[in-house]
């Protein structure tokens, strides 16, 4: 089946500046960075209705309650998207959710803004998780 939406993304994240390291249209995925925003293999999926982004960040060698706190406590902060853990709870990602059927390029620019300012401003907190 054809995804409709999956073109008008991939040209967004062009127009963005956005180097595209993979693009399944049948699957619906694109996978995406743009380095000098600390963007790497973000991970995009067309999904009508949704359009989902995750981006992997760390590993928690030693995941804590203090640990989990402060992700949590940094969500209240961060403008789009949040923090997230995989099933295992030591992968760390960052992960947004957007209604593609009304989604413009400046909605998507503010949610890819708002992971590369988290990932200037909050990296030497998250190299600190990674450590343990």
């Amino acid at each position: 089946m054809k995804n409709c939406y999956f073109p008008i993304i991939k040209s967004y994240l062009l127009e963005l500046g956005f180097d595209i390291r993979r693009a399944e249209e049948t699957d619906g995925i694109l996978v995406v960075d743009k380095p000098e925003m600390g963007i790497r293999n973000l991970v995009i999926g067309c999904a009508d209705p949704l359009l989902l982004l995750e981006q992997y960040l760390l590993e928690l060698p030693a995941p804590s309650c203090e640990v989990y706190q402060q992700l949590l406590q940094k969500n209240r902060d961060i403008i789009h998207g949040a923090f997230a853990l995989d099933e295992s709870g030591r992968k760390v990602i960052f992960r947004d959710t957007l209604q593609i059927e009304t989604l413009d390029r400046q909605e998507l620019e503010a949610v890819l803004n708002s992971l590369g300012l988290l990932l200037s401003e909050y990296s030497e907190e998250l190299i600190s998780f990674a450590k343990g």
